[in-house]
Parts: C-alpha cells; structure tokens; sequence
C-alpha cells in the first residue's frame, strides 16, 4: 500500500520545510510514502529546499499554470509512481500534515473513495463575513448541482483512493476542488469527511484574487458541471418553464373570446401572441438541445469509460518501470557501497 503525498508549489522555499515538519513518516496500513512536489513555475529555491527534504518525485512546469493544472498533472504523476491512496495538501503550510493518517483512514478501511478535510470555515478569524457568507452558500449550490453533502467545498486537503483518482477527467482552468466534486457525486463515489483546524496563515490566497472574481469563476465551473453532466434536466427544466410563460398569451386572448365581451382584435393581443409565440419557440429549442446534450452526455460517459482503462494500464506500466529503475539504482548504489568496502 502506498501513500502520495502530492504538494503543489509556487515560490515556497520559507514555507516547504514547516510541512514536512508534521509530515508522518509511517502510517499503519501503510507500507511506504513518497512526496511528489508539482513544481508550477518556481523562480525561487522551491526545488532545490523539496530535494534537500528528500524529496525524489518531481513535476515541472515551466511557467505558471495554476492550481487546476498543477493538481491535473499531481494526480497523473502519483498514478504513475504507483501511488494506491492519494493525498493532496499545500506548500503554505495551511493544512495539518499530522492529521494526514485520518484522512486516509476511511480509504484505508474501504468506506469512501474521497474523503474531504472540512476546515470549518464559518469558525476561521481571518475570514470576512462576506467569504463567510460565499463559502457557506457557495457550498450549499453546488451540492445541490452534484447531488452531495460537503461541508467544505473549496478545502484542499484531500485524499482520493487509486481507483477514484482513475476516474476524474478535469478540464476545468480554475476550481478543480468544485469540479472533483461534481465529477465524483456524478460517478457515485462514496464521500467521507473530517473535521481539520488550520494552521496559522502563513500568506494570503494566491488563487482568490478577489471574492467576486472567486465567486464568478466558480460558479461558470459549476454551471458546466451542470451542463456537462445533468443537462436533460437543466433543458428540461428550462424548456417547461417558457413552455407555461409561452402560453399565457394564448391562454388570455381565449378566455377573452370565450368568457368576456371584450373585442379579441386589438394590437395589444397581437403583441402578446407574437411575444408568447417566441417564448414557445425558444421552449422547443430548449428541449431539442436537452435531447441532443443528453445524447452527447451519454456519449462522454462512454469515452471516459475508455479513457480511465487506457490511463489503467499506462499508470500501471509506468508504475512498474519506475520500481525496476529504483531496484536498479539501489542495486547499483549498493554494489558500489560493497565495492568500496572491499577496497
């Protein structure tokens, strides 16, 4: 069984060092546990303080690419090192490390496929009412969207077994932790959670620029999540409704013609018609698109189907390529070691 511990880094030479200060060295249940920095641009020492660490397990951008990019390519580059659980936690030193063996615990005894840290963001000081107040119903939205109970839906510690980190195919640029929501409640993945306290803010947010800004790319992420995975119901739904406003015209002019003495010429009822008339157009438009976005759903859930057999197999080829390179080093490094000693 082995643990990832996969740590997304910009420019976090200061703080790299606190996190593996309460990083476990062992975990029962768990016979090994790597590091895998995703380096995502540095300009400082971030690389070289992580090798310093112990760290053996890179991956580079070459320039910045953000959070959702960067965890896109953790996830790939802990599947490929053969990783069986995998943690995701900050390179500021936000999260508790020490808390990592609970974390993993529900996966560990075969209950969840994620489990979430709920940071209990309503009790944090340096949170404003107004982040508050976006966190709570920001979370309580997309619920509602993935059809989830998260406590804590913008949390970035995290634990994914090997088989539900298969399964996600991000495309998102901004929000991964909506979207990894979204996709694991559509794919019924079994949730669990843990109640975390953060450590002290070390900086402020690089990813949340402003709360507007925040709030706005997040929710375009979950209207696509909508779109993406439930869209019969979300045309449907909207088909239904100018469906019932379409027809109030039509309904008006006859209960005019049949229940009033009320002339049924009139330029007032010829705009109503023409208006109702466009509404009920735009209703069967709505509804042509569910059938045909239904459609391509039910297409996109066959590809990714395929898409997680073919990364299967390549992890699991990768995997083993990479503990016969390691063999091969250690074997080398210890004939060496031998050879030296005879000499």
């Amino acid at each position: 069984m082995k643990l990832v511990v996969m740590i997304p880094c910009l420019n976090e030479e200061a703080t790299l060092p606190l996190v593996f200060e309460t990083m476990p060295k062992s975990i029962p249940g768990v016979d090994s546990i790597e590091v895998l920095i995703i380096n995502d641009g540095s300009t400082d020492r971030t690389v070289e303080v992580a090798q310093e660490l112990g760290v053996r397990h890179f991956v580079h951008h070459r320039r910045n690419q953000g959070l959702a990019y960067t965890f896109r390519d953790g996830l790939k580059g802990a599947l490929e090192i053969g990783a069986d659980i995998i943690v995701l936690t900050d390179g500021d030193n936000q999260y508790p490390q020490e808390r990592i063996p609970d974390l993993i615990q529900p996966i560990l005894d075969g209950k969840a496929d994620v489990v979430i840290a709920d940071r209990e963001t309503q009790t944090i000081e340096h949170f404003s009412p107004l982040k508050k107040f976006y966190q709570r119903n920001g979370t309580k939205f997309l619920n509602l969207v993935a059809g989830t109970a998260v406590p804590d839906a913008t949390s970035g510690f995290r634990a994914f077994s090997r088989e539900a980190a298969l399964k996600l195919n991000l495309v998102s640029r901004y929000s991964f932790g909506m979207e990894t929501i979204i996709q694991s409640g559509h794919k019924r993945m079994a949730f669990a959670f843990i109640t975390i306290k953060t450590n002290p803010k070390t900086r402020e947010s690089r990813l949340i620029k402003s709360n507007m800004t925040h709030v706005r790319k997040s929710g375009a992420t979950i209207l696509r999540g909508l779109v993406t995975y439930k869209p019969y119901a979300l045309f449907l739904t909207l088909g239904l409704f100018l469906l019932v406003v379409g027809l109030i015209p039509f309904v008006h002019y006859l209960y005019v013609i049949l229940f009033t003495s009320l002339p049924a010429t009139g330029s007032h009822h010829l705009q109503s018609l023409i208006i109702g008339g466009t509404i009920l157009t735009a209703s069967f438009f709505s509804l042509t698109l569910g059938v045909v976005a239904d459609m391509i759903s039910v297409n996109r859930a066959l590809l990714e189907d395929v898409l997680t057999e073919v990364k299967r197999g390549r992890t699991s080829e990768t995997a083993r390529l990479t503990v016969q390179n390691l063999n091969h080093h250690e074997n080398g490094a210890t004939r060496e070691r031998a050879g030296a000693l005879r000499d």
